[in-house]
């Protein structure tokens, strides 16, 4: 009888290892996860490493900034599904793999587009930086200004009149949400300047579809 004890205890020490090495086993503790197999993503926001996860409070609820359903259109208009021809509107799985790509790779930029006031309420995607609408829009920025930001922020040249995007950075916009028109307003200002299409992609959920899935943000001085 002893002996089949001791059989049935001597479990393999593979097996162990194997267990502790389960997904299921490493997300137990995560009762909210991103995916059925991912808790968590980290990621680089100034150079110091963050953990974006979902509350894990399943009694959490939204920020009440973002729980009007009626705000004035305009301005507050819903936004098309696709802002510009050849420009992707990704969701935030999609978000999440350029923000994991963008830790090892600088030619990725996710701009916040929002005014600083909503940044100081809300906080910023982690990753992202602040760059408000304002500052790539004519109608509110000296021209000479706004390529300044596209030669020494985004990566473009110029000659003369010319712009040369080739080793532009692929930028990743996104303000408020489906009712925001602050970053397509970007987009297209961009695009008229001859930004390629393919290198501009949209967050069109922004922060309202990020708070409501439970997403943790920065503030903006982080």
């Amino acid at each position: 009888m002893r002996n089949l004890i001791h059989a049935r205890l001597a479990i393999p020490t593979s097996l162990v290892v194997l267990a502790c090495m389960s997904p299921t086993a490493a997300l137990a503790d995560s009762p909210v996860q991103i995916t059925d197999s991912l808790a968590n993503v980290r990621v680089m926001h100034h150079g110091n490493p963050v953990v974006i996860e979902r509350n894990q409070d399943t009694f959490n609820s939204v920020d009440p900034d973002f729980a009007m359903t009626s705000r004035p259109c305009p301005p507050y208009c819903i936004q098309p599904m696709q802002v510009a021809t050849g420009v992707e509107t990704i969701g935030e799985l999609e978000l999440l793999e350029y923000l994991k790509r963008a830790s090892d790779d600088a030619s990725i930029l996710l701009i916040d587009s929002r005014d600083t006031d909503w940044i100081t309420r809300s906080g910023l995607i982690p990753g992202a930086i602040h760059l408000a609408w304002t500052e790539l829009h004519p109608g509110h920025t000296d021209l000479e200004k706004i390529a300044e930001t596209l030669i020494l922020r985004f990566g473009a040249t110029r000659l003369g009149s010319v712009w040369n995007f080739e080793n532009a950075k692929t930028l990743i916009m996104y303000c408020n949400g489906p009712w925001c028109g602050q970053s397509p307003t970007n987009i297209r200002q961009l695009m008229a300047m001859g930004y390629p299409a393919h290198k501009l992609k949209w967050y069109r959920g922004g922060m309202q579809l990020w708070k409501s899935l439970g997403f943790n943000t920065v503030p903006l001085t982080q």
